[in-house]
């Protein structure tokens, strides 16, 4: 059966919401799934005895499968059909789930981690696709805000989810849960999203594949690296980050002469997507980065549980959920220089109250930054997408897209590598006990977590205190480097634009085909 959009301008019609439930699905699975296995890496050195180096690969290895299958998303949707393909990343992505639950060794995982990546890499931006055509340019804004819940939800309710089914049940379940999930959204797939129409005229660009693909996974590998070594003269470091960087140079002197190249950088002439881009790249380092250290200062400083961490992290959710709704409607109404900044403020004020953390904190004063945190971000990430995308052609969309998700990501990797490396070396400058080869913070920490530490080895309730004192004031400064990143992001958010955009799709270009359901 077939059913066209018949819902006022500006309105959400049912077909279009059914649409959005099948990507909104697809991104829970995705990006549930980052946050759970964050929480499960100590239970990987346990199971299979293996180092936190080692199992870190469980993360890293997901995220290079990102870096690498990301790219070829444009030309592939273009070329095979957004439904078919986002069907075929759903299975991919259920496929490794499943896969990862029989893994009995750390090896094992690491691989089956990479092939999950592999299908989760393309959820998000054929999932962004697939909205931004089926809302029409005057819906992006809100059907974005539908899209950011699960962005919301994640990192709050994926420690919560892992930390109760580890301890419930066993760490395969964090894996399991995604089973049922792959299976509803398939058949929800097949019923709900329009019917294909690719266009196989356009060729493939396997030299630029050969330089992006490999380039930007080569530098993520020694990006992801430098919070284990510590220091970017490490040949780990530094020898695959720069191999990577001039893959993507190179890419990006050659990319302006395929008439059809993988990334299309012609795009960024577009001025509206190119300060959305900036704006969005400064914000995702210092969201992202800073966001990872919330949880583990009330792991480390605080003592809290896996589960109460995850709780305590509740109203920055709380905070987006409110304003998100609200900003999504502003977006496809008020342009987005007007909103946006005063949402970075927000998150401003809320990153400041984190650079005054200590060892007794108020717990009122911290979720209430989050909180305030949390309405900074849900007036933020999805205005400053739609903005990029509501200007661009209905053939454009894939690629603009896929461009802004290999932008997040990147910046996501530097923001969490920069951040380990401050917080780490703030902690390695603490001083050092005598003879136990670790410091006073990093002895703090660890007995914060596990008493029995000091029955190993014994010393002065004092020294503890210090420790963890010291420890409290490494993460006060991790934060005021976040806080003085997001400070920055307003500058290039101030160049957002102020009127009402128009969009190719509203000047005559024929849209997308309408929302069928069959």
């Amino acid at each position: 059966m077939s059913t066209e959009s018949t819902a006022a301008p500006g309105k959400l019609d049912a077909a279009v919401l059914k649409i959005a439930g099948v990507v909104v699905l697809g991104a829970i699975m995705s990006i549930l799934d980052v946050t759970v296995v964050s929480v499960a890496l100590p239970t990987f050195q346990t199971e299979f005895g293996a180092s936190y180096a080692e199992v870190a690969w469980t993360m890293t290895g997901y995220t290079l499968a990102l870096a690498t299958v990301i790219p070829l998303t444009g030309w592939a949707a273009d070329r095979f059909g957004t439904k078919r393909l986002y069907m075929a990343a759903i299975l991919l992505f259920t496929i490794g789930s499943a896969l990862c639950a029989t893994a009995d060794g750390i090896g094992q995982l690491i691989a089956y981690r990479v092939l999950q990546g592999l299908g989760g890499g393309m959820l998000m931006p054929l999932g962004m696709t697939i909205m931004t055509r089926a809302a029409g340019p005057e819906r992006i804004g809100r059907l974005m805000a539908v899209l950011g819940i699960p962005m919301l939800l994640g990192p709050i309710g994926g420690p919560i989810l892992g930390g109760w089914l580890i301890d419930a049940a066993s760490w395969h379940w964090i894996f399991l849960i995604n089973l049922p999930i792959g299976v509803i959204a398939l058949v929800y797939a097949q019923f709900a999203l329009p019917r294909d129409n690719p266009s196989p005229s356009e060729s493939f660009d396997f030299l630029g594949m050969l330089m992006l693909s490999p380039g930007l996974a080569l530098f993520l590998y020694g990006v992801s690296s430098l919070p284990e070594t510590g220091t970017v003269s490490a040949t780990k470091v530094w020898l695959p980050a720069l191999a990577g960087a001039l893959l993507v140079v190179g890419f990006v002197l050659y990319s302006f002469k395929p008439r059809h190249p993988l990334l299309d950088l012609r795009l960024l002439t577009n001025r509206n997507l190119s300060v959305a881009a900036i704006t969005l790249a400064v914000f995702t380092i210092a969201f992202m980065g800073a966001g990872l250290l919330f949880p583990s200062y009330f792991l480390q400083i605080r003592g809290e549980t896996t589960l109460a961490a995850g709780l305590l992290m509740a109203p920055q959710g709380i905070g987006a959920m409110i304003t998100m709704p609200i900003a999504g409607t502003l977006a496809d109404r008020v342009p987005v220089g007007r909103t946006v900044p005063f949402a970075m403020l927000l998150m401003a004020a809320g990153f400041f109250g984190f650079t005054q953390v200590s060892t007794d904190t108020s717990y009122w004063l911290l979720g209430g930054s989050l909180f305030v945190m949390g309405l900074g971000m849900g007036g933020t990430m999805m205005p400053l997408m739609t903005s990029a995308l509501k200007t661009l052609t209905s053939h454009e969309v894939a690629r603009g897209s896929t461009l802004l998700n290999i932008l997040q990501q990147v910046a996501g990797s530097i923001g969490s590598a920069l951040m380990s490396v401050i917080l780490t070396s703030r902690l390695n400058g603490s001083p050092d006990i005598p003879g136990a080869g670790v410091t006073e913070a990093q002895l703090a920490i660890a007995a914060k977590q596990d008493p029995s530490v000091t029955q190993q080895l014994p010393v002065e309730p004092s020294v503890l205190d210090r420790g963890l004192s010291f420890a409290a004031d490494a993460f006060g400064t991790t934060f005021w480097v976040a806080f003085g990143l997001v400070v920055i992001t307003l500058i290039p958010a101030y160049f957002l634009p102020r009127r009402k955009q128009s969009s190719p799709l509203q000047e005559g270009e024929p849209q997308a085909a309408p929302v069928m359901l069959h």
